[in-house]
């Protein structure tokens, strides 16, 4: 018990350093742009420097999101605080989808006011720094929310490496503006920057709005049922009514677990305890699940393995793996198999 608390204590200390990391590194970023910007005067550097405004509050926002979520579940939140991190996560795709607004909005001024662009040599270096350095960031967020089950990290880092691919476009459209001499470039870029921008919120705040919506998560089912295969021992004759609930790092998980029907309480209660403990040894996260148990009523027969069952009606013959379509089903047969 000692040790799980430790390697909780251990991950939010992770989490919390990653999203600090993300506010150091995007605070820089931003002056470095804003430092081109006023030395260019391009359009599509500005639409880069108005994302990393959005990426400073939002790492802000992420980094109080990812506190909030490391407190244990109490009275008040018995599941846990683990969903800010699905708040957090609309939060930063509205704050993009802002943005992308801003900057078509800016980009629209360039075509029609077509501002003079200079020292294009400079800005484009700082701008390719700044993308580099976004890559870095992006993939380290996005590796450490992915291990240590954050969806607060992985929206950061996924708005992050939105911002590389902003400095690609920009140090394109300023070396068009170089190699040409047609400053129409530097605000079609901008636009293009926009609309790109535009799609990710739109994708970050929809992703966010099915787990607040408790959303089905297929990916997790898939991992669970295949835990449930990996894990299964006799007596643990089949499993339906499946439906599970992510929490940040936290998963909640219930079941109806189908067991022999001349077990006692005590019985079906510790085999679905180690149950439990064997499946979430093999998860890279944390949970529970609660078991609701379901006699056999005799109908499992072929499919269950127990050996000197006083009650079969028909030889086993074989156990085949579960699938996801059927553990979520939320009826199995009760009619005794015919003999």
């Amino acid at each position: 018990m000692a040790d799980s608390v430790s390697d909780l204590r251990r991950d939010e200390r992770v989490r919390l350093g990653a999203g600090l990391v993300s506010l150091v590194v995007g605070v820089a970023l931003l002056g470095a742009k804003y430092v081109a910007y006023r030395l260019t005067g391009s359009t599509a550097i500005l639409s880069d420097a108005l994302e990393s405004i959005v990426n400073v509050v939002a790492a802000l926002f992420a980094l109080g999101g990812l506190v909030f979520a490391g407190r244990p579940a109490d009275r008040s939140h018995p599941y846990g605080h683990g969903k800010i991190e699905f708040f957090s996560g609309a939060f930063e795709g509205g704050l993009i989808a802002f943005a992308a607004v801003l900057i078509i909005y800016q980009a629209v001024l360039g075509f029609v006011l077509a501002p003079e662009v200079r020292q294009l040599d400079v800005g484009l270096l700082i701008t390719i720094g700044a993308g580099f350095a976004n890559a870095a960031l992006g993939w380290f967020l996005i590796r450490t929310g992915r291990r240590y089950q954050s969806l607060t990290l992985v929206a950061d880092g996924q708005h992050v490496l939105s911002d590389f691919w902003t400095s690609v476009g920009v140090a394109v459209g300023l070396g068009l503006v170089m190699l040409t001499g047609m400053p129409f470039f530097d605000p079609l870029v901008a636009a293009i920057v926009g609309v790109n921008l535009a799609w990710t919120g739109v994708r970050l705040v929809r992703h966010a709005a099915g787990g607040l919506l408790d959303e089905e998560d297929t990916e997790l089912l898939q991992k669970l049922v295949e835990a449930f295969n990996r894990n299964q021992t006799s007596g643990i004759i089949r499993l339906h009514y499946l439906r599970a609930i992510r929490a940040g790092r936290f998963t909640h998980v219930d079941a109806h677990l189908v067991v022999p029907e001349f077990w006692s309480v005590e019985t079906a209660h510790d085999v679905a305890d180690d149950f439990e403990r064997r499946i979430f040894e093999t998860l890279p996260s944390d949970g529970e699940i609660a078991f609701h148990t379901d006699p056999c009523r005799r109908a499992y027969c072929s499919t269950c393995d127990i050996r000197d069952c006083p009650i079969r009606v028909v030889p086993f013959t074989s156990r085949m793996p579960m699938t996801v379509a059927e553990a979520v089903q939320p009826d199995f047969p009760t009619k005794p198999q015919a003999a």
